[in-house]
């Protein structure tokens, strides 16, 4: 695989991973800039989080951090996700990329029992910024993610973090760095009365301790 020396580089490659095709509301499906995707990863492999490591990415959508953190260096990738046509996009794509060491799951994953541990956990759960979206759903996200992984990156809107830093370390967790991104909702569903609007989105590194 290429070695990717600039940013820039990455983001480009992010760029070509194709979106929802059909964005499920009660999933608040969204799709991540590839802009973030590719500050978040690049900070991340920077700290030593994704060249040569496992990455489990927790609600992966259509892989775009899954087969990013594998454009990286990473040693493997595992997306778990409960929509599958949104995994069958993934796993398209790794094939047509030619990204290797790819894995793709559809899982709930409050029914989820991982057995195996990863290096580092990326989980993308829900805002909550949609009335008509389930309210709490990143808190299975969190643990899920704190279990299976020595490190962890997990977004949430910027207005609950003093929460989500209590949580993690209810959870036996701990905040290093925080990432701060205006996130912008496109007009995706039928009631979004706005072309567009933004939120305020905050990125969590938390190490297991």
């Amino acid at each position: 695989m290429m070695k990717i020396r600039k940013k820039r580089h990455l983001e480009m490659l992010i760029q070509t991973i194709p979106s929802f095709e059909s964005p499920k509301i009660e999933l608040e499906q969204y799709n991540t800039p590839a802009s973030i995707v590719a500050d978040i990863l690049w900070n991340a492999n920077a700290l030593g989080d994704i060249a040569n490591k496992s990455i489990l990415d927790l609600g992966c959508g259509t892989g775009v951090f899954t087969l990013s953190s594998l454009l990286l260096g990473a040693k493997s990738a595992t997306g778990i996700d409960i929509d599958i046509d949104a995994i069958n996009i993934a796993k398209k794509t790794a094939n047509e990329m030619d990204i290797k060491d790819s894995h793709f799951l559809v899982k709930d994953i409050n029914d989820f029992d991982l057995n195996c541990n990863f290096d580092t956990a990326i989980t993308n759960p829900p805002f909550g910024s949609q009335q008509r979206a389930k309210k709490g759903a990143d808190r299975s996200f969190m643990k899920l993610a704190i279990e299976s992984a020595e490190v962890s990156y997990s977004f949430h809107m910027a207005e609950t973090e003093e929460f989500v830093t209590s949580f993690y370390k209810e959870l036996g967790g701990k905040v290093t760095h925080k990432f701060v991104y205006n996130f912008t909702l496109p007009h995706t569903y039928d009631f979004h009365s706005q072309e567009s609007r933004e939120i305020e989105v905050i990125v969590l590194r938390v190490v297991k301790i």
